[in-house]
């Protein structure tokens, strides 16, 4: 049944018009006005196909998993082990097992800090890397640990082009550093981090590492054997896929050094009142009842996205940053903040004398929808002084006519404030 339902999504060619028809909300007005929808980076719209398995579950297929031996269990319990599979090819893990399914990328981090808490694995004086380009999800759990086992934060500087300083990292490497965890693709700024160069820095010192993919998943081709990464994880909702399920994956000698992060059912082997015994990796990490339906829904958005060339996709996507930045910088007063050599399609930026609030707001009259304030990116704001910025951030379902929408709104919006 889950071949037959994966078989219908044959391989596509890149066409625009037809990949707008997959997503239902495009075709929906805004105060009167299509909408235009450049917010990708906060969540991604949902093509028909995964709303659709998400219905199917519930209307024909929902039961508890892996504890039923009654055919509605069954089917249930395929549906989700099967998206695991989808998760590993997404991402070319070696096994299956390497791969734990959690709400998002914030309980992901959260799970790797808290469980290396547990292990202890830090001692006193032990130093965690992070960049300062980090959303909050990958600063505040390390920042419990700082609390709780004594260790030292390092933060890695960035330049004022929005790029991380390697030749300071690569200084602060030394016999003390226990972690690294640094985003792949900065969410406010668009940075695509040299993650691989900074994973074959930290192994030649036996320094793990963890890669918060949530911005880099949608958008390009992960290869964690490739990247050689002890640490992935990503959040569906980012990548056309269900709010409330993401990946972390794992190196599984990782994973089955780590105790688990919580307590409860199908995490366990065998409960007595004086001692529990867990179970293999994955499951000993989900415990209780998981998001089954975001876990298939999730799975069907990978198959969704594995129609397409993936390569044809990340081209589009950076044909549309290009135009989109040529545009803005067309705009007197108007500055980018952050222009890194190597960007994905997210471009923040600032209006002389309008606070980014206000650009948020008018332009939402015209039915467009961007993200203003500091994107839980609070200290990388404060390194470029700023209280906020606006920010548009493209999917492949985007086109440049909306682009021009986005350009001619803002020129609206200085006219009201000039």
């Amino acid at each position: 049944m889950i071949k037959q339902a994966a078989a219908i999504l044959e391989a596509r060619k890149f066409n625009l018009d037809e990949i707008r028809n997959d997503f239902p909300i495009l075709k929906r007005t805004v105060n009167g006005k299509q909408l235009v929808y450049l917010d990708n980076a906060a969540t991604s719209q949902k093509p028909q196909c995964v709303i659709d398995s998400i219905t199917r579950y519930y209307s024909f297929e929902n039961a508890n998993i892996h504890r039923g031996l009654y055919f509605l269990s069954e089917i249930a319990t395929e549906f989700y082990e099967n998206a695991r599979l989808k998760a590993k090819e997404f991402l070319n893990a070696i096994s299956s097992s390497e791969l734990i399914f959690v709400k998002g990328t914030t309980e992901a981090i959260n799970l790797v800090a808290a469980s290396l808490s547990r292990a202890n694995y830090f001692k006193e004086g032990d130093e965690v890397i992070i960049s300062h380009m980090e959303h909050h999800a990958n600063i505040v759990p390390w920042q419990f640990l700082v609390e709780h086992d004594k260790i030292k934060l390092k933060v890695i500087p960035i330049t004022d082009e929005g790029e991380l300083d390697m030749e300071a990292f690569k200084l602060m490497l030394n016999d003390k550093t226990k972690f690294i965890s640094v985003v792949h693709i900065s969410n406010a700024l668009g940075t695509i981090n040299p993650v691989k160069e900074i994973i074959t820095l930290a192994h030649r010192k036996n320094i793990p590492v963890f890669v918060d993919g949530a911005q880099s998943a949608p958008h390009m081709k992960i290869d964690v054997q490739d990247l050689d990464c002890d640490f992935y994880a990503l959040s569906g909702h980012k990548a056309f896929g269900p709010t409330g399920i993401g990946v972390l994956y794992g190196k599984t000698e990782m994973l089955e050094m780590l105790p688990p992060y919580q307590g409860g059912g199908d995490m366990i082997r065998t409960v007595t009142f004086e001692k529990t015994t867990y179970d293999d990796i994955p499951h000993k990490f989900e415990a209780g009842t998981p998001n089954i339906a975001g876990s298939i829904g999730f799975g069907t958005a990978i198959d969704y996205i594995n129609q397409f060339d993936r390569d044809e996709l990340t081209k589009y996507e950076n044909e549309l940053l290009e135009y989109a930045t040529g545009s803005l910088n067309e705009i007197a007063g108007l500055r980018i903040i952050g222009n890194a050599k190597k960007k994905a399609s997210v471009i923040s930026f600032v209006i002389d004398g309008i606070h980014p609030y206000d650009i948020g707001t008018i332009i939402d009259t015209d039915g467009i929808a961007i993200r203003t304030g500091h994107h839980c990116t609070q200290p990388l704001m404060e390194r470029f002084k700023l209280p906020a910025t606006a920010r548009a951030s493209f999917a492949f379902y985007n086109t440049k006519e909306e682009v021009d929408k986005l350009v001619q709104s803002l020129l609206k919006v200085k006219r009201m404030f000039a």
